[in-house]
C-alpha cells in the first residue's frame, strides 16, 4: 500500500507541475499580447516546460547537496559522525 500512495503522490505532483506551467504560459501569452495556441499545443508546451523545470531543479539540487557534503567533510567530519 505504501508504494501505491507514493505512486499517487508522484502523479499528483507531476500533474500540479504541468498545471502551474500551463498557467505561467497562459499569463505570458496574455502579457505579450500574443495569440493563445490551441489547447493541444498549450498542453504539449506545458508538459515540456514542466519536464525541463523538473530536470533543472533535480540537477541543481544534486549540485547543492554535493557542495554541502564537500564542506561537511572538509571540516574534519567523517561519514557516520553525528551531532548529538
Amino acid at each position: 500500500m505504501a508504494e501505491e500512495v507514493k505512486k499517487n503522490l508522484k502523479k499528483f505532483a507531476e500533474e500540479t507541475e504541468i498545471k502551474v506551467a500551463r498557467s505561467v504560459l497562459r499569463w505570458k501569452y496574455n502579457k505579450e499580447g500574443r495569440q493563445m495556441p490551441s489547447e493541444h499545443q498549450l498542453d504539449n508546451d506545458s508538459r515540456r516546460v514542466a519536464s525541463k523545470a523538473h530536470q533543472v531543479i533535480a540537477k541543481r539540487g544534486k549540485s547543492v547537496w554535493n557542495e554541502l557534503k564537500a564542506v561537511y567533510f572538509k571540516s574534519g567530519r567523517k561519514k557516520g559522525d553525528r551531532d548529538e
